[in-house]
C-alpha cells in the first residue's frame, strides 16, 4: 500500500491510537474466549468471534488512516463515538470510572484529531482551509 503524503499529522496520529484500540479489543476477544464463567463454550466462542471481527475492522480503520486512506475517517468517528458511550456506561451505570474516564479522554482526543480544521479540509481535498 502507498502512503499519501498529503494526510495531516494528526490524523496519521488518530490513525496509530485506533489501531491500538483495536488490538485492545482482539486482546479483549481472545480472553474473552478462554475466560472462565456461564457460557457454554459455543456461546463464549461465538461472542469472542464477534468482538475479534470488529477489533479487525478497527485495526483496518488505523491502518488506513496512517496510510492517508480518506474513506475510513467517517467509519473511525463513529467507532469513537460508540466507545464514547460505552465509557459512559462504564462510568456511571457500572461504577468503574478508573475503567471509563481514560477510555472517554482517549476518545475525545482521537475525535479532536479526526475532526481538527487540518484534517477537515484534507478530507475534502482542499488544499487551504478558506
Amino acid at each position: 500500500m502507498r502512503l499519501d503524503a498529503d494526510a495531516p499529522r494528526t490524523v496519521r496520529i488518530a490513525g496509530a491510537v485506533i489501531g491500538l484500540q483495536g488490538l485492545v479489543g482482539l486482546v479483549f476477544a481472545v480472553v474473552l474466549a478462554f475466560a472462565p464463567g456461564t457460557l457454554t463454550s459455543k456461546d463464549r466462542f461465538g461472542e469472542a468471534g464477534f468482538f475479534a471481527l470488529m477489533a479487525a475492522a478497527v485495526i483496518g480503520f488505523g491502518v488506513a488512516l496512517v496510510l492517508g486512506r480518506r474513506g475510513a475517517r467517517s467509519p473511525a468517528v463513529v467507532v469513537q463515538l460508540i466507545l464514547i458511550g460505552i465509557a459512559g456506561y462504564v462510568t456511571v451505570p457500572s461504577g468503574q470510572a478508573a475503567y471509563g474516564i481514560p477510555i472517554a479522554i482517549v476518545c475525545i482526543g482521537v475525535l479532536y484529531l479526526l475532526l481538527n480544521p487540518a484534517a477537515r479540509t484534507w478530507v475534502m481535498g482542499r488544499e487551504d482551509p478558506d
